[in-house]
C-alpha cells in the first residue's frame, strides 16, 4: 500500500532538485549553467537595468550581488550578453543586454525546459497541476516574506 507524501519542504526540495538536474543537463550542451539560464531568461524580453537584474536574480536565487556581478561578467565573457554604459554620469543605469549568441542560448533553454515539462507534467491533470501552482506560489511568498523579516 503506498502513502500519500506530506506536503513539506523536503518533498518540493526534492523535486527541485531533480528537475534541476535534468535541466542541467539538457541546458549544459548550450554551455549554459543554471544560474546563467535564469539571468538569460530575466534578459529575454530585452535590455535591462544592471540593478533591476541583479535584484531579480538576487531574489530568485537567494544569492548576494557580488555573485549576480559575477555572473553578470560571465555573460559577458562568453559572449552572451554585453553592458551598455550610459554616455552620460547622471547616475543612470547601465543596461545588461543579449547578443544574438545569448539569444539562441535563450531560445536553447526555453526548448529545453519545454521539452523536460512536456515528459514530467504530461499526464498531470489540469485542475491537479493547478493547485499545485497555487500552493507553491503561496509557500514561496511566505518564505519570501520570512526571509525578509530577517535581519541581515
Amino acid at each position: 500500500m503506498s502513502t500519500v507524501p506530506t506536503l513539506n519542504g523536503q518533498v518540493i526540495g526534492q523535486a527541485h532538485y531533480a528537475t534541476r538536474a535534468l535541466l542541467e543537463r539538457a541546458t549544459a550542451p548550450l554551455g549554459v549553467t543554471f544560474t546563467q539560464l535564469v539571468a538569460l531568461n530575466a534578459l529575454a524580453q530585452g535590455p535591462v537595468e544592471a540593478a533591476h537584474l541583479t535584484q531579480r536574480v538576487t531574489s530568485t536565487l537567494k544569492v548576494d550581488e557580488p555573485t549576480v556581478h559575477q555572473l553578470i561578467a560571465h555573460l559577458v565573457d562568453a559572449g552572451l550578453a554585453t553592458v551598455e554604459r550610459p554616455s552620460s554620469p547622471a547616475g543612470e543605469e547601465p543596461l545588461v543586454a543579449l547578443t544574438d549568441t545569448g539569444h539562441a542560448a535563450q531560445r536553447g533553454v526555453v526548448a529545453a525546459v519545454a521539452d523536460l515539462s512536456a515528459r514530467l507534467y504530461a499526464d498531470i491533470p489540469t485542475d491537479e497541476a493547478s493547485t499545485a501552482a497555487r500552493v507553491l506560489t503561496l509557500v514561496t511568498h511566505r518564505a519570501n516574506a520570512e526571509l525578509a523579516a530577517i535581519p541581515v
